[in-house]
């Protein structure tokens, strides 16, 4: 009856904050918070909501974390895009508590541009150009998860567990503008001896950015002469979004194992440039899979971010084609130390743009009392 219960409160408060918010929202807002957490998930094409078992379940589905239920572990991440212009970092820890039923984690993310030159300045009052004006600045986002994981129901060779995030979200853009922001997370999983789902429903209650901006005098005056406008206040919302997945294991042999992931996102913003797409609904798959040796080496693979774009060397900017990003990567298990590797490209199959990508799992093999 509880477990019902959970997931009833669960699926009407996102039914009731889609329809609340359906034409008020901000499509991509916030989309520092969808990069994905960990070489793993990444190396997959990002579809990790029903696989996802140690830390990093805290950003792709918090009820993942309850199978960190022996010692705690803790995640690091970084990675670098267009060349280093842009940085991604991504920190966690989960620990367990003594019932081995639930599990709390802790999570930071930040992506940040530094150095972008500041040209309010660069004309002088007679009309000259003077490099020297030049100043630079960063705009950073951060993301603070605080989530909260518990098993339901642990009989019969099934396992379903519950998870919640509360998190906190902070950007700037230099010294002209500051934001805070507050959102919900929720999601479940479903564990058989072969077959895993999960559902995560990201910002259930909408999640708000409240903007507040800062100018000098001299800078409102430029603003204003070349015809800008100037902020004062403003509020970014984003809209609920909900990911579904399924995942399988395939016994290969005593030492082989494949599991293969696929996960639909589905958000309630409008069309998008994805495979389906409505006014209403819009559906993005992701696919991944993992190849496992003995559980200690891991190859990985996957394909997300399915998008319609003009065909390259087209002149007449008409013949649309089918793009897509794909992925992979390797895993190594020393002991309680794992190390993960992701190759992505962020650009399409003839331009490609690639990125590297590093992480770090680790177990903190601390006895327990009574041990």
């Amino acid at each position: 009856m509880n477990r019902r219960i959970v997931q009833a409160i669960l699926f009407s408060i996102f039914l009731l904050s889609c329809m609340w918010s359906h034409a008020q929202f901000r499509k991509y807002s916030n989309e520092f918070l969808n990069i994905g957490a960990g070489a793993r998930g990444l190396a997959m094409g990002g579809a990790q909501v029903a696989s996802v078992n140690d830390v990093t379940a805290g950003y792709w589905n918090p009820a993942g974390l309850v199978n960190v239920n022996e010692f705690p572990q803790v995640a690091l991440m970084h990675a670098e895009y267009f060349a280093g212009i842009g940085k991604y970092d991504y920190a966690s820890v989960a620990l367990p508590l003594n019932d081995k039923k639930r599990t709390l984690g802790f999570s930071l993310l930040r992506f940040a541009v530094d150095d972008i030159p500041n040209t309010l300045f660069l004309v002088e009052p007679d009309g000259t150009i003077n490099y020297n004006n030049i100043r630079s600045f960063s705009s950073a986002d951060y993301a603070f998860l605080f989530s909260y994981a518990q098993t339901l129901v642990n009989k019969d060779g099934r396992h379903i567990s519950f998870g919640a995030n509360a998190k906190v979200i902070h950007r700037n853009v230099g010294s002209f503008a500051r934001a805070w922001g507050f959102g919900l997370d929720a999601g479940i999983q479903f564990k058989y001896p072969k077959w895993r789902l999960g559902i995560a429903a990201r910002d259930i209650t909408t999640t708000f950015n409240a903007w507040s901006f800062s100018f000098t005098d001299k800078e409102k005056e430029v603003l204003y002469l070349t015809n800008n406008s100037i902020p004062v206040k403003s509020t970014e919302m984003t809209a609920p979004r909900l990911i579904i997945g399924g995942a399988y294991d395939f016994r290969l042999s005593s030492s082989l194992k494949l599991m293969a992931e696929m996960n639909l996102d589905l958000t309630f913003d409008g069309r998008r440039n994805v495979i389906l797409s409505s006014d209403l609904l819009s559906i993005d798959p992701r696919m991944g899979l993992e190849l496992g040796y003995k559980n200690t080496v891991f190859v990985r693979g996957g394909v997300y971010n399915f998008q319609k774009a003009l065909k390259d060397g087209d002149t007449t900017n008409l013949k649309k084609v089918w793009i897509y990003q794909p992925s992979i990567g390797v895993g190594f298990k020393l002991k309680s130390l794992v190390i993960d590797y992701a190759f992505t490209n962020l650009a399409n199959q003839s331009n490609p743009l690639y990125t590297h990508i590093f992480s770090l799992r680790l177990n903190l093999m601390t006895k327990r009392k009574g041990n």
